[in-house]
């Protein structure tokens, strides 16, 4: 069975400001087929719109136990998955580990619906990585890659996947785009 590449991105202008703009895009690619989701939110922050861009994906697919590669950008959303964050967060009524309200709940739960129905791996890219720049370290850029997700990607691999994340980013601005 192929798998599903889920390439997101999330973005917001004016972050932590009380009135702010932001941007989720998405990728899903299975085989040759590829669809792109991008939409917006007022009033958001960075980490939701990252979320959003994985569950937005998530509720567009049609059938269940899938395998799903997730490739995102947020250290938020890939540690919270891979470190299994959120199996202390059930067992302390969704209390942090210094005991403060986990933020984002909603988003969280409505993504954990998800994780039962499908086998979901997650990896990790570095964001906004201009590939046409020739000062772009990229030898230095894949082996930090290799070494948040394992030997298994070639260079190649890391190029397309890095391409994908940065089309993700695109998305996720038009979000914005389209709210202002």
């Amino acid at each position: 069975m192929k798998s599903i590449n889920i390439y997101t991105d999330g973005a917001c202008s004016g972050n932590q400001n009380k009135t702010n703009i932001g941007g989720w895009g998405a990728i899903l690619e299975y085989g040759e087929h590829k669809k792109e989701l991008f939409g917006g939110e007022i009033n958001t922050t960075n980490n939701r719109m990252e979320m959003m861009a994985l569950l937005k994906s998530l509720e567009s697919l049609k059938k269940e136990n899938l395998v799903i590669n997730v490739f995102s950008d947020s250290s938020y959303l890939i540690n919270c998955f891979r470190q299994k964050w959120y199996e202390n967060w059930y067992k302390n009524n969704w209390k942090t580990a210094k005991k403060t309200p986990v933020e984002n709940k909603d988003l969280w739960e409505s993504l954990f619906s998800f994780i039962h129905n499908h086998n979901i791996n997650y990896y990790r890219v570095k964001g906004h990585v201009s590939l046409k720049n020739p000062n772009t370290k990229l030898d230095t850029l894949y082996s930090k890659f290799t070494e948040w997700n394992g030997s298994d990607f070639s260079f190649d691999d890391f190029l397309y996947i890095t391409k994908m994340n940065n089309r993700a980013d695109e998305l996720a601005n038009l979000g914005m785009d389209e709210l202002r």
